[in-house]
């Protein structure tokens, strides 16, 4: 996972809504290096995750007192994600509003879509940091009228392993798998797919012309999602998605519901 992989190490700064906060960059780790003599120890602190841990319960009560269903939205780069998120705004307008904050290495094209179809977003430039964690989301999310929104959507970096073990106070962890990648993703990155509440097939429409094996990928996340809500849609000529959108105002009225209780 992250904490071994050396990501955030080459220096970049997170950046969110443009301002570069303190603490991420060389210390993102908690590296702590001590010399003995003629060689070095590196001893990772590993109640970095903790603190993480503290701050998700901390935004996840925050979230639930602000009546929010918060979707948590994991993927490989170029599953659709934003597409996704865009096209399940648009048809909620009028019945739930919807708030993104997006994460990225760079660049803040994404954002940039989504605020073309009047969604409120937030950009997190992660720089070199392969994920969002809970401080960052928090820091981002505050930049948001929260007062305003049904659902708050966070678009994590595309990365199908070092968000698999970041909790953001999400209520829902989405993953995506396109119909383009392969149907053996569960199966490759089974943190992910294991930690996810809902699987979405992603771009059902091109799945013939890609030679797209329905049965096999079914199979495939019931193993390693088994728990997990499946649904198959196309955001681009919008097949399944009434099914996606009934599931979140389910979801949204649930949530509350446990606001008031």
């Amino acid at each position: 996972m992250c904490r071994e992989c050396g990501c955030g190490l080459g220096g970049g700064d997170v950046k969110i809504g443009g301002h570069a906060p303190a603490g991420h960059g060389h210390e993102h780790h908690g590296r702590d290096r001590r010399h003995h003599g003629h060689g070095e120890t590196v001893i990772l602190n590993r109640s970095l995750k903790e603190k993480n841990d503290r701050l998700a319960e901390r935004n996840r009560g925050f979230f639930r007192a602000k009546k929010l269903l918060v979707l948590n939205v994991v993927s490989s780069p170029g599953s659709g994600k934003t597409t996704f998120i865009r096209e399940t705004a648009a048809q909620l307008a009028g019945k739930l509003r919807v708030g993104v904050v997006v994460g990225d290495l760079a660049t803040d094209n994404d954002a940039a879509r989504l605020r073309t179809a009047g969604i409120p977003v937030v950009q997190i430039t992660t720089g070199t940091v392969c994920h969002l964690d809970a401080d960052m989301v928090a820091k981002a999310a505050a930049q948001l009228d929260l007062d305003q929104l049904d659902v708050l959507v966070i678009e994590n970096v595309g990365n199908l392993v070092c968000p698999a073990d970041y909790d953001l106070g999400e209520d829902l962890r989405v993953v995506l798998l396109s119909t383009t990648e392969g149907e053996d993703k569960p199966l490759k990155y089974p943190p992910m797919f294991h930690s996810a509440h809902v699987a979405v097939v992603t771009k059902s429409d091109i799945a013939a012309a890609v030679g797209f094996n329905r049965d096999l990928a079914l199979a495939n996340l019931n193993r390693g999602s088994h728990h997990a809500e499946i649904f198959e849609l196309s955001a681009k000529t919008g097949a399944g998605m009434k099914v996606w959108l009934e599931f979140l105002a389910q979801q949204q009225a649930q949530a509350a519901k446990k606001s008031r209780a």
